[in-house]
């Protein structure tokens, strides 16, 4: 192990601070980065993995966590993607328990915190890399490589990539991970903290220590078991201090006989067994919680992966390797997706984005062979160690294991950027040595590359404050790419925008003529403008196109009813049940359908099944109680009407229906009571102020008819038949008056 200082880190141009300063002056430009995105919404992913997710709701059972997956599915279901972060969702959970509910405030705050916890560690994780693993007498570890570790550092810290990981609460997994792959690796470097006199032993328990961080850090996030692949090289690299290229000289053109024995005296094979046996052992549970086999993606998430020719591929895979290390050396140019023809595909050898390629692979080599052949032992230690730091954290990522589901992804470089920012630190550091007369004006480019850094984290993060700035930022990063078109047309729709909407639903499908998403989308809008001719055309190429697709045949199925066309719409209702079996608003739709058609029977049946299916679901409890009182059925009304109050207590809407009933059974101070909470509910009812007025006409109260009647009218002028009721009673006010002496 090399204790000696780093020769370059002393002309580095930044104060030599001690431990604990450097810790805090590196979390505060993590939090100065970051700091603006605490109170932002939940956008993107958000909405799956944390509004929607079940598992994160106290009524929802603790253990449900450890057999679900990140997003709330069964991982023994085939639609489920397969990652296993319980450990995630139960921070998420935790968040959700303590702000006492979808509080984004109490979500955004943990992820910014993790991250200056985070870049604080790295201080020492970097001196180890760098400078080598030593202890002092009191069993602290020293830093050897002070300002360099420091540099890099911050550089980690206010590195732009990061602003997915920290401003998207998602990104939780990608932090959570890599603060166990800190520790798990730290604990692997206290495995070796010894006495001079006992210089050969290694600690058991701290080895086994780090294998446990490294399950948290796979139960964080699948990348955590890459840890093990970084102990293992910072292992023989520094512990055992094996010079690679010398090691490959023996090997290969056998000039000397390799030294077995000293490497078997350090243990190190001893400490890979149980590396590999503790790696062996994850992978295998986590194979086995799989259940149905590896997760499914489709062309549009992954298109390289589906490319026949094998050559194409590997040059697409590189290509998408290439673009990953410009991210980090100029992460300008983020997008929130980088799917649906953000990339298009290399489709020759003479496609000029092969010079990427090329470049990428030069400067691999180049910096390989510095690596492994320098003489400088510190220099290689340190080009070894950044190197694998960048890469053995972005296996999981690189294609070569197994499919991923995405082309890029900004966040599964979180880990990775930490060996991009080790060996930018070190190639200042030796610019500084090697031009030592001139350290201060190059102290200019280092501070203003933190600058940049740090006002693109406040720009970026601040775009991840909402959806619509995250989605309309990505336009002109990824123009191609249909997913964004059709995320800002979704978010401009539910802003209530859908003219506008429609022109970028419109561009998603154009960019990718198979997007059923899109066509769904706006197959909605158009129906609901009433252009249900295009609706009914773009909703039927969809399930052509995805016959599975059960939101579609049931949107399908309304334009028809719309039409007219009932055998259709049935049809399509039963399609999209056959797809969905548990769908109670197609339910719901398909009882107005038979409604529509007096098949009154049919109708209520459907709608039991949508209440039985979700039985807060008011619309099918209110249609039962209204077409059972339209049709004369005022007992079973009655009896629908309260069973739904039981279930949903404080629905207006089911007040006012089962009040329109009580009243016409003549039950008026109960009818009186439901219409008073309906109002207490809903006070601006102009329905509700007219019915209740009608009530107490019948009744009798002709004062309090006509204070409601007016009221109504105040709300609503035009409200059918209330002006001629109110014109009835006063004519017979007026006829009392003359007749009372």
């Amino acid at each position: 192990m090399a204790l000696s200082e780093v020769y370059w880190d002393r002309h580095i141009p930044l104060p030599k601070l001690a431990p604990v300063q450097a810790k805090v002056t590196v979390a505060l430009v993590a939090l100065l980065c970051f700091i603006n995105s605490y109170d932002g919404e939940f956008v993107f992913d958000d909405s799956e993995a944390i509004v929607n997710n079940k598992d994160l709701r106290p009524s929802t059972p603790l253990n449900n966590i450890w057999s679900n997956d990140f997003w709330g599915s069964n991982l023994s279901s085939n639609s489920s993607h397969k990652s296993y972060r319980p450990l995630t969702v139960l921070t998420f959970r935790l968040s959700y328990l303590l702000a006492g509910g979808l509080h984004p405030v109490s979500f955004h705050v943990p992820n910014i915190i993790l991250h200056a916890v985070i870049s604080a560690l790295m201080v020492d994780l970097f001196a180890i890399l760098i400078g080598g693993l030593a202890y002092d007498t009191n069993a602290w570890l020293m830093n050897n490589a002070p300002k360099t570790s420091l540099l890099a550092a911050l550089f980690f810290a206010a590195h732009p990539i990061h602003t997915e990981s920290v401003a998207g609460i998602v990104g939780r997994a990608d932090l959570l991970c890599a603060l166990f792959f800190q520790l798990s690796f730290l604990t692997y470097c206290k495995a070796f903290n010894r006495g001079s006199d006992r210089d050969d032993r290694f600690s058991v328990q701290w080895v086994m220590v780090s294998l446990l961080l490294c399950a948290a850090a796979m139960l964080c996030k699948e990348q955590g078991i890459t840890v093990l692949g970084v102990n293992a090289a910072f292992d023989v690299l520094l512990i055992c201090n094996v010079n690679v290229y010398e090691l490959s000289q023996r090997l290969l053109l056998r000039k000397n006989s390799l030294d077995v024995s000293e490497i078997l005296r350090t243990g190190l094979l001893t400490r890979l067994a149980l590396m590999g046996l503790g790696g062996l052992s994850m992978l295998y549970a986590r194979w086995r919680i799989m259940g149905t086999g590896p997760p499914a993606f489709t062309e549009v998430d992954n298109p390289a992966s589906f490319e026949e020719n094998l050559f194409l591929r590997i040059v697409n895979y590189n290509y998408y390797y290439s673009l990953n290390a410009w991210l980090l050396l100029c992460p300008w140019w983020l997008c929130f997706d980088w799917s649906m023809g953000c990339v298009p595909l290399i489709k020759s050898a003479t496609d000029w984005r092969m010079v990427w390629l090329l470049l990428l692979w030069c400067v691999l080599i180049g910096l390989i062979s510095q690596a492994l052949c320098s003489q400088d032992s510190q220099r290689r230690r340190t080009l070894t160690l950044g190197l694998v730091l960048l890469v053995v954290p972005f296996l999981p990522a690189c294609n070569i294991f197994f499919r991923v589901g995405f082309v890029i992804a900004e966040r599964v470089l979180y880990l990775s950027s930490a060996g991009y920012c080790l060996l930018l630190a070190y190639s200042l550091g030796h610019c500084c040595y090697r031009w030592s007369k001139h350290k201060k004006l190059l102290f200019v480019p280092m501070f203003a590359l933190l600058c940049v850094y740090v006002a693109r984290c406040a720009l970026r993060s601040h775009q991840w404050r909402s959806e619509q700035s995250l989605f309309t930022s990505a336009l002109s990063v990824c123009p191609l790419n249909a997913k964004v078109h059709y995320n800002v047309g979704k978010n401009l729709a539910d802003r209530g925008n859908a003219t506008t909407a429609i022109k970028y639903y419109r561009e998603a499908v154009r960019l990718h003529p198979t997007y059923v998403h899109a066509m769904n989308n706006l197959g909605n809008i158009l129906k609901e403008r009433n252009e249900l001719i295009e609706a009914e055309q773009l909703l039927s190429k969809a399930v052509s196109i995805q016959p599975d697709f059960a939101a579609a045949w049931m949107n399908l199925g309304i334009v028809q009813n719309s039409l007219q066309k009932f055998e259709e719409a049935e049809q399509s209702y039963w399609n999209a049940i056959r797809f969905r079996k548990k769908y109670p608003d197609c339910y719901y739709n398909l009882g107005r359908l038979y409604a529509d058609q007096n098949r009154h029977v049919d109708a209520l049946n459907a709608w039991r099944n949508a209440t039985v299916l979700k039985p807060d679901h008011s619309l099918a409890w209110n249609n039962m109680v209204i077409l059972l009182d339209n049709t004369g059925n005022l007992g079973q009304a009655e009896l629908i009407g309260r069973e739904a109050l039981r279930v949903i207590p404080n629905d207006h809407t089911i007040m006012f229906s089962l009040a329109n009933v009580l009243g016409k059974l003549q039950k008026y101070k109960e009818s009186e009571s439901f219409f008073l909470q309906a109002l207490r509910i809903n006070p601006k009812s102009a329905s509700c102020h007219g019915n209740l007025a009608v009530l107490y006409h019948r009744w009798g109260k002709l004062e309090l008819a006509k204070k409601h009647y007016e009221l109504s009218l105040q709300l609503d002028p035009e409200a059918p038949g209330t002006r001629e009721n109110y014109n009835m009673l006063r004519r017979k006010l007026d006829q009392l008056k003359r007749h009372t002496p």
